[in-house]
């Protein structure tokens, strides 16, 4: 199973509440839907376990049954709306595919 982890901070400090509204109404339902999402999770950081602020805001994990099919849902024009609006809150997003040991 691949996993699709997705590291991020957003653009603006001040839409913390936007976007995790927008997170929770809109792209946590649309994406967890997905035929290829098996799993989806958004996470805020809370810090790091040694102390310290995390270099990262949000955590977002997405687990793939089938990245053939993942590829065909994102390219649906309901995805394409919801991954421009994750655009506009997210200040370069970092995208780690990753595979179970």
């Amino acid at each position: 199973m691949t996993t699709l982890i997705v590291l991020f901070n957003l653009k603006d400090a001040g839409s913390r509440v936007d976007y995790e509204r927008w997170a929770r109404e809109v792209d946590m339902p649309t994406a967890g839907a997905l035929p290829s999402v098996d799993k989806f999770e958004v996470l805020k950081a809370a810090g790091l376990l040694t102390g310290g602020a995390s270099p990262y805001e949000y955590i977002e994990i997405l687990r793939i049954n089938d990245m053939t099919q993942l590829g065909k849902d994102v390219g649906t024009t309901a995805m394409q709306e919801v991954a421009a609006q994750f655009q506009a809150f997210a200040d370069n997003p970092v995208f780690i595919l990753t595979q179970s040991l």
